[in-house]
């Protein structure tokens, strides 16, 4: 035993707690406590789950898992084909217009929108209350 011991120490092999998921996670789900769990592996991903609580999943994640950044986002304000306001803003001027969201996005994500008055396109940030702004 004590050789085992020593020879793990030698190899230089360091185990860090990795975040996993405990339970198969579909994507827009809320993460939860119930979701993750703490896992012995070889790095660690800089993500502690007091900092995921409440995000949501863009993934399908499977048990056992590791919870990577890009698997997990803010909880989605704007849904695909939902109508929102659009804030373009220029210097001191700032124009409300309404469009249609072209996908899903949370507070801080960028997102495409249709000027449902213009028809252009155009991407903006969506902001904490749900509008989208668009900075030219």
């Amino acid at each position: 035993m004590r050789w085992l011991i020593a020879l793990g120490l030698s190899a230089g092999v360091a185990t860090a707690d990795t975040l996993v998921a405990a339970r198969m996670i579909r994507p827009q789900s809320l993460l939860s406590e119930a979701d993750l769990a703490l896992r012995p592996g070889p790095e660690p991903l800089d993500l502690a789950p007091e900092m995921v609580l409440g995000l949501e999943a863009r993934v399908l994640i499977y048990p056992g898992r590791p919870i990577r950044p890009d698997d997990i986002g803010p909880a989605a304000l704007i849904e695909r084909n939902q109508i929102v306001e659009l804030h373009y803003a220029a210097g001191l001027v700032t124009i409300l217009a309404e469009g249609r969201s072209m996908g899903r996005a949370g507070a801080g994500e960028s997102v495409r929108v249709l000027n449902t008055a213009s028809r252009i396109a155009v991407t903006g940030i969506v902001q904490a209350n749900g509008a989208v702004l668009v900075q030219r």
